[in-house]
């Protein structure tokens, strides 16, 4: 459970090596030690993760979990719970991928729906009924300012975060009953290993960024965090632009 500060005595990161993911678990846990599990493919990067979290003070077990094995889901999170509930979840894994191939190329449309997506459901449906049953918990979903208004420039990586914003968005209702919490967060551009190489774009922000606006997001009792919040005005401004004028835009 959460302790009176609201800090977290169990966090879950499914997509454990991710630049953000990794952050928003440590900021939530910088006050106290507490039980991390880092769920990801077995890498050097997950092993650096397991050892700087428990060079920190905290007790970090580290799952085996790959996001395109679907059929391996349920037994990575029941691995993930084996050490007891989980107050945080946090869903962290996605891929960006080549949005010009991605058009074109039906494999890699595929592959970035599955893991975006599908995956991203896959986990949701597990975390929502484990959380459920033990009558507490908060899911972290991060997803993306492109499912706003899927732009030309990365309308299939739009759509598929699209997709998994809906879905954790509709989750929160499920569940909330359930005493779980579900928080959507919507960062633009993010500087990490998922974007290297590419060019800062404005309002561009980091990892350490997101992760202070999702921990003050969760004390104020968000249920959607924007981050940078400007983002908020820009997207609302942009999905109610028509479409002539939309499309000349430089984006």
């Amino acid at each position: 459970m959460m302790d009176a500060v609201g800090t977290p005595q169990s966090v879950l990161v499914l997509g454990g090596t991710s630049d953000i993911g990794l952050a928003v678990a440590r900021r939530l846990v910088a006050r106290r030690p507490a039980r991390l599990v880092l769920a990801a493919r077995p890498s050097p990067r997950r092993d650096a993760a397991v050892a700087s979290l428990s060079a920190a003070g905290h007790e970090v077990t580290a799952v085996d979990f790959d996001a395109e094995d679907l059929p391996g889901h349920p037994g990575a999170v029941d691995a993930a719970f084996a050490g007891g509930d989980v107050d945080v979840a946090v869903v962290a894994f996605g891929v960006l991928g080549d949005q010009e191939r991605a058009w074109r190329d039906h494999a890699t449309a595929v592959h970035l729906m599955q893991v975006n997506t599908t995956a991203a459901v896959s986990v949701g449906v597990l975390l929502a009924s484990r959380m459920a049953a033990q009558g507490h918990g908060t899911v972290i979903a991060l997803s993306s300012v492109a499912g706003e208004r899927p732009r030309r420039s990365n309308f299939v990586y739009g759509a598929s975060k699209a997709g998994m914003d809906a879905f954790y968005t509709g989750l929160r209702e499920a569940v909330r009953a359930d005493g779980v919490r579900v928080v959507v967060v919507r960062p633009g551009f993010v500087t990490s290993a998922m974007t290297q190489g590419l060019a800062r774009v404005p309002l561009s922000t980091d990892p350490d960024t997101v992760a202070e606006h999702v921990v003050r997001g969760l004390a104020l009792r968000r249920e959607t965090v924007w981050t940078p919040p400007a983002l908020r005005w820009v997207m609302s401004a942009l999905r109610h632009l028509p479409g002539p004028v939309f499309r000349r835009l430089p984006i």
